[in-house]
């Protein structure tokens, strides 16, 4: 046991300095095979001696002992158990370094993708639309000659969205009452510019309050309603938001007066975001569909809750 030890130590200490797991090539095969050889050597010439000192200097042995070191004592049985025990020793130890080395490359690109798919949010959080904050600050602007408390007001709420966008960036998930005090703050601020072209209705169960969604993801359902809806209307319309749970699920549901037509110019840069947002937080199985139903657009969300 003392000579095995002694050589598969040995052994490890050159491998581990030697060899270059990491980049594999013709060098660390021969020097693989090299320390093979080497070690089947130093095995078997210990295994030799000692058992020649054994038989010399140690306690006295009994004819069936003798006759079994005298078999096993041939040249050749000594080759083939050095070659063995040292091979399967070096098998043994390469084949957990691969393991060692494919579960720490699979746990290095599980961090990557989940570095790059951080990152993919956060640029995706951060694209705010700049022309409703140029509107809204015209508009504001506009409203400061007809009521200046109002304009005060409006302005705390563009910057509590200002405020939300910049400090949920680093997030990936918000309670659906915080998103709800964003949509809110939306709507005043869009009424500045539609006037009474826009009515708003909420149906939200409280049982989903609490729930955690991605942040901005109502908000970008309720702007792409009032931008490429309600604002082609001449005599507006209305948004109508729906949340509820749903077979293990959590539907938000945004209905808008209007047709379901995407202008050629258009980047659909809010319905892109949503969708790949989706994709990267929930894989297959979210969904977002935009369908026309009545005169109708209708966007509905699925977020699964387990």
């Amino acid at each position: 046991m003392f000579i095995g030890i002694f050589s598969s130590s040995l052994l490890r200490w050159y491998l581990k300095r030697n060899v270059q797991f990491e980049a594999f090539g013709l060098k660390d095969f021969l020097k693989i095979l090299a320390s093979f050889i080497f070690g089947a050597t130093l095995f078997g010439s210990l295994n030799y001696a000692f058992g020649h000192l054994y038989a010399k200097f140690g306690p006295g042995l009994s004819e069936a002992e003798i006759q079994m070191f005298k078999l096993y004592d041939g040249f050749w049985i000594q080759v083939i158990n050095s070659l063995f025990i040292i091979g399967a020793w070096i098998v043994t130890y390469l084949v957990i370094k691969l393991l060692l080395k494919l579960n720490k490359d699979r746990i290095e690109r599980l961090e990557l993708n989940t570095n790059l798919k951080q990152a993919q949010l956060n640029t995706l959080k951060g694209q705010i639309n700049p022309h409703f904050m140029f509107n809204s600050l015209n508009n504001i602007r506009g409203l400061m000659l007809e009521d200046v408390e109002k304009s005060r007001d409006m302005l705390t709420k563009l910057s509590e969205i200002l405020r939300y966008s910049l400090t949920k960036n680093n997030i990936n998930a918000i309670s659906v009452q915080e998103e709800l005090e964003v949509v809110d703050n939306y709507i005043d601020l869009s009424k500045i510019q539609f006037e009474n072209r826009l009515d708003f209705e909420k149906h939200v169960d409280d049982n989903t309050l609490q729930l955690q969604i991605p942040p901005m993801i109502i908000q970008l359902l309720i702007e792409n309603a009032a931008k490429h809806g309600i604002s082609n209307l001449k005599n507006g319309g209305r948004i109508v938001l729906t949340i509820k749970m749903e077979n293990e699920g959590l539907i938000i549901e945004v209905k808008n007066t209007g047709k379901l037509q995407i202008a050629k110019n258009s980047t659909q840069l809010g319905l892109k975001n949503i969708k790949q947002r989706l994709k990267l937080l929930y894989a297959d199985k979210a969904s977002f569909k935009l369908s026309e139903i009545a005169d109708e657009v209708v966007a509905n969300i699925k977020i699964p809750l387990t």
